[in-house]
């Protein structure tokens, strides 16, 4: 594949579900072409793939045509789907379904929770206190499933880890005290190490905002 043909991601370093991505395609071991987003000046190119103007944006480009992946489970699902070095897709329908129902939760009640908790102002709330602490009880059952197994995908680290751990990282830099003072020890552990880990590291190096025309 020539350089030009290679895939492009749209993407935001801090942007959790960009973090996913990012995840899946380092891992997978796919080149791809990274188009660091400057969210206030998002690039015109980028709108066109996909109107919603959220990253990330997978730009795929071959003989039979184009095709834009905007969501970031499908990312995911897509490059682990070409090369899975390391295993991380469910091995059976159950657990991927099982997989995916944590996916779904953390991307809906949990991550509407987490939003009004890091920006309570957003939605007219003088506090989020109640929305962190609603969220707090799935954390809890996270942790619960980490007290019997070393990740969320059971033995070895996998999507629903990858899916799901730059979320519970947003949610406990809101107020780092009071996260590390609650009582989900193995769900501190499992953090700790993804943010500890070589992984974390390659995927949050800092890019230069993409200029178009370059």
């Amino acid at each position: 594949m020539s350089e030009s043909a290679l895939p492009v991601l749209y993407s935001f370093r801090r942007c959790p579900y960009a973090m996913r991505a990012r995840l899946a395609l380092h891992v997978s071991g796919l080149a791809y072409e990274h188009r660091e987003v400057v969210l206030k000046h998002k690039p015109a190119h980028m709108l066109a793939l996909s109107p919603k103007g959220t990253v990330p944006v997978l730009w795929l480009r071959s003989a039979a045509g184009e095709l834009v992946l905007e969501q970031s489970v499908d990312i995911m699902l897509w490059a682990l789907r070409q090369q899975d070095p390391l295993g991380w897709l469910p091995g059976s329908d159950a657990d991927m379904d099982e997989a995916m129902a944590l996916i779904t939760h953390n991307d809906g009640p949990f991550k509407r929770h987490l939003d009004r908790y890091k920006y309570p102002n957003r939605s007219g709330l003088e506090s989020g206190q109640a929305d962190r602490d609603a969220a707090a009880d799935w954390l809890f059952s996270l942790n619960a499933r980490l007290a019997s197994q070393v990740y969320l995908a059971g033995g070895q680290w996998g999507l629903t880890d990858a899916a799901i751990a730059p979320f519970v990282r947003q949610y406990a830099h809101t107020d780092p005290s009071w996260f590390a003072a609650q009582p989900w020890d193995s769900l501190a552990r499992w953090l700790a190490a993804f943010e500890g880990s070589a992984l974390f590291e390659a995927i949050m190096l800092k890019h230069a905002p993409w200029q178009e025309g370059t």
